[in-house]
C-alpha cells in the first residue's frame, strides 16, 4: 500500500490503515517526544497523544509538503502545549545571551548520556534548547510557540548551555566533552540529530 494510500484510508477511519501508519512513524515521533520529555514515561503519553491528534486532523492534510513533515509539527506541538499547561516558561533576565564554550579532546560522543542531560533540564530550557540547537527553530519562532519574546528565547538558550555545560563538567565524562557543537549556539546538522534519535532512552 503506498503512502497516499494509506492517508487516504486513515481519513477515511480504517483502523488497520491507522495501525500501520503508527508502525510506520511511531520510532521517528518517539525519538522527538523523548527529547522534548523529562523521562520515557513522559514521552510515551505524548506519543500517545500526537497520533490521537494526528488521525483527528489527518483529514486536514492536503498532499502538499511532507506528510513526515506535518506529523512532527503536530507532535512538537502536542509537547508543548503539555509544559505551557503546567507552567509559566519565561525567565526574569533576559541578559543572557553570551555563548557558552567548552574545549573538545573526544570525538567519541556518549550520546545516551547526553540525552539524559537534555531531558534533566529544566522545561524551559529544555525545550528552548531542542527547538533551536535540534530542530532549527529561530528564537523568533520558539517565542511564538511558547508565548515568549525572541530575548526570552534567547535567556532560555543561553542558560541550558550553561548547564550543559556544569553537568559535562561534573560528572568528567569525557567522552561527552566532545559536544562543542551542541554549546556553541548552531544549530545540529542532520547526521548528529539523527543519532540521538536512535538513542535508547535510560
Amino acid at each position: 500500500m503506498s503512502l497516499e494510500e494509506l492517508i487516504q484510508n486513515c481519513k477515511q477511519g480504517n483502523r488497520q490503515a491507522q495501525e500501520q501508519l503508527y508502525r510506520k512513524y511511531a520510532g521517528v515521533l518517539f525519538g522527538i517526544c523523548l527529547k522534548y520529555s523529562r523521562n520515557k514515561t513522559e514521552a510515551e503519553d505524548s506519543l500517545h497523544d500526537s497520533f490521537m491528534t494526528i488521525f483527528d486532523k489527518i483529514h486536514q492534510f492536503g498532499s502538499k509538503g511532507s506528510f513526515e513533515g506535518w506529523m512532527k509539527r503536530i507532535t512538537v506541538n502536542t509537547v508543548l502545549q503539555k509544559y505551557r499547561k503546567q507552567e509559566h516558561l519565561n525567565v526574569v533576565s533576559e541578559n543572557l545571551e553570551e555563548e557558552v564554550e567548552i574545549a573538545s579532546e573526544h570525538t567519541d560522543i556518549n550520546l545516551q548520556v547526553l540525552l539524559k542531560y537534555i531531558q534533566e533540564l529544566p522545561n524551559k530550557y529544555r525545550l528552548t534548547f531542542n527547538m533551536y540547537v535540534m530542530d532549527g527553530y529561530t528564537h523568533k519562532e520558539i517565542g511564538e510557540q511558547l508565548g515568549t519574546s525572541p530575548g526570552t528565547s534567547k535567556s532560555n538558550l543561553a542558560r541550558a548551555r550553561i548547564l550543559l555545560k556544569e553537568k559535562i563538567e561534573a560528572h568528567k565524562d569525557k567522552a561527552v566533552l566532545g559536544i562543542l557543537f551542541l554549546i556553541t549556539g548552531h544549530p545540529l546538522k542532520k547526521d548528529w540529530k539523527k543519532k540521538i534519535k536512535n538513542c535508547k532512552p535510560f
